[in-house]
């Protein structure tokens, strides 16, 4: 988990009134992180249980998602962020949590793509955005979204809705693209941007793009039987008065997508 993270979690749960109970997936607050980890705050009134292999903060019912306790079509949103790279079998534990959905629940889900190996308490797999849209294929309506460089993004998420969940709405996913804009954020300090930027004057801008745009982000909506349409990718905040129907290629700007198959105009 990071500040980023945290920020996608939040513009979820301020646009989308995902159902309860739910449940997080890899709870366990690791030490020094324990404020950005902390997401049951995002979900007023709504039935949380924080779950994971071993006990500490953050962690309700010790369980694991390969064989989750809880009973058919029985949670209303399942979150878990940057636990899947940490199950060994992370294919059973999707099926498990499809298994445990109601009708119209809901998956929020990140995982890690270029980052390090970081055991807890052991580090196995990395996702594309590719990956977890070919995980999801059985959920008719999600929000895939990642962050970093083009081709080598530092963190992939998602947002999945069952059958019964109604289509996403343009007005839906604009809100959380602005909300995106407002909180997903990777605060870095003045010394280590400057080094940054020096480093890439000197060495080239490939072997420091993961920190210079960890904070530029792209994201797409797709929903079933609608018709298509796309957001640009904006270079500056005061670009967003003036949205076109192409993208444009800034390597710091924010990009909000609609494609083919998302949402209804």
């Amino acid at each position: 988990m990071n500040h980023f993270l945290q920020g996608v979690a939040r513009a979820v749960a301020e646009t989308f009134d995902l159902p309860g109970p739910i449940i997080e997936i890899g709870s366990y607050q690791v030490e020094g992180q324990e404020a950005i980890a902390e997401l049951r705050g995002l979900f007023p009134g709504k039935r949380y249980t924080g779950l994971d292999r071993r006990p500490g903060p953050g962690v309700d019912l010790l369980a694991d998602v390969e064989d989750l306790p809880q009973a058919d079509t029985s949670v209303g949103t399942v979150i878990a962020m940057n636990t899947f790279e940490h199950v060994p079998r992370f294919w059973r534990g999707f099926a498990e949590i499809r298994r445990v959905l109601k009708p119209d629940g809901a998956l929020l889900v990140s995982c890690p793509f270029h980052f390090k190996i970081h055991n807890y308490p052991a580090d196995y797999w990395r996702f594309s955005s590719a990956a977890l849209e070919l995980l999801l294929e059985d959920y008719p309506n999600k929000i895939v979204g990642w962050h970093g460089p083009v081709n080598r993004p530092v963190h992939v998420w998602a947002l999945a809705f069952r059958e019964y969940r109604p289509p996403i709405m343009p007005a839906q996913f604009e809100r959380y693209r602005n909300l995106l804009n407002r909180y997903a954020r990777q605060p870095q300090s003045i010394f280590r941007r400057l080094r940054y930027r020096l480093g890439s004057l000197f060495f080239g801008r490939g072997p420091f793009a993961s920190y210079l745009d960890q904070e530029r982000w792209e994201t797409i909506c797709k929903a079933q039987n609608v018709q298509s349409w796309r957001l640009p990718q904006f270079a500056t905040t005061a670009e967003q008065s003036a949205p076109s129907m192409s993208r444009s290629a800034s390597p710091t700007g924010i990009a909000g997508t609609c494609s083919a198959d998302a949402c209804n105009r």
